[in-house]
């Protein structure tokens, strides 16, 4: 019995943070994606989203600023908000960067961020981190306070889904998909290159920030380590690849099937002996790595390859 709980903790545990992890996939999604910004910076934007609404909702602290004691909604509401904005201004920046170049630019933002974080004491406690943030349904019994955050992330995965579903087949998700794909025919059809695509990067930041705040909630704790570009950044381009970019349904299975890939390899490097234990994070990237080119192998366009909207002239052929 207490080996059939566990499991099931371990399924609502690995759903939660696969959810999480599937709205950052889609925001980056819709940056490359839909509109092709390599944003090598996800890690910054999810910092960002996790510290504003982790210090908006914590009670009153000596260690970091803090004290609002807000809504959960509110915090989450404002770190949205405030990825958005920064988002925008990096944008406004670096749009006109291409490719590697823009990679580059976004990578060493997200590192200022991060040495940001830890360095203002004052605001972040620094290394140590914002503790004690309030968790949903944290004041319900086992398991239904988990079962309660499971089901807050999967609705917002959800709800998401719908309203980028929408977008993609409007006409601004048209526009973005035709200025990814040919930024001369684009621009020839007067359609402001420059604008369309600070809007994505805004847009995908802002959903990015919602993944952070998430984060924060869940682990109720939240440190300048959830900047690491291994488990945010590189993870999450890996899970976009895999499932399918340009798709919405292939960027959350992607999410899910590879946060599931990684908790186990963890499961499988905890059972190496101690000489190979100290390199554990080292194979486990090894094993994502050899995941990622099996996929690419079988389905070079990801599992879940980009759906083409079939133009009127199409429909009635």
């Amino acid at each position: 019995m207490d080996q059939s709980y566990g499991i099931f903790l371990y399924i609502v545990s690995l759903l939660t943070f696969g959810g999480i992890y599937a709205i950052l996939t889609l925001g980056l999604n819709i940056q490359w994606g839909f509109t092709g910004l390599f944003n090598a910076g996800v890690a910054g934007f999810l910092a960002i989203g996790a510290y504003v609404s982790a210090i908006l909702t914590t009670a009153t602290s000596e260690r970091h600023l803090g004290g609002f004691d807000l809504p959960i909604p509110v915090g989450v509401i404002a770190a949205m908000v405030v990825s958005g904005i920064i988002a925008y201004l990096v944008a406004r920046v670096c749009i006109r960067l291409r490719a590697d170049y823009l990679a580059i630019a976004t990578l060493g933002i997200a590192e200022i961020f991060r040495l940001t974080l830890k360095n203002e004491v004052w605001a972040t406690n620094g290394a140590r981190g914002v503790s004690y943030v309030p968790k949903p349904f944290e004041t319900l019994p086992e398991p239904w306070n988990q079962l309660g955050m499971m089901a807050t992330v999967l609705i917002i995965v959800a709800v998401l889904y719908f309203f980028l579903e929408r977008a993609r087949t409007s006409p601004w998700g048209r526009v973005m998909s035709a200025t990814r794909d040919n930024e001369a025919a684009a621009l020839a059809a007067g359609k402001n290159v420059d604008r369309l695509r600070v809007e994505a990067f805004a847009v995908g930041g802002a959903i990015m920030g919602l993944g952070g705040a998430m984060v924060a909630h869940y682990l109720k704790f939240i440190d300048p380590n959830a900047a690491d570009p291994l488990t945010a950044t590189f993870l999450v381009w890996v899970m976009l690849i895999v499932g399918g970019s340009a798709n919405n349904k292939g960027a959350i299975l992607g999410a899910m099937l590879m946060w599931a890939i990684w908790s186990a390899t963890e499961i499988v490097t905890s059972r190496l002996p101690d000489d190979l234990a100290i390199r554990s994070a080292y194979i486990r990237i090894f094993l994502i790595g050899l995941v990622l080119q099996f996929v690419l192998q079988k389905f070079s366009s990801g599992i879940l390859p980009e759906r083409r909207l079939k133009s009127t002239a199409d429909r009635k052929t």
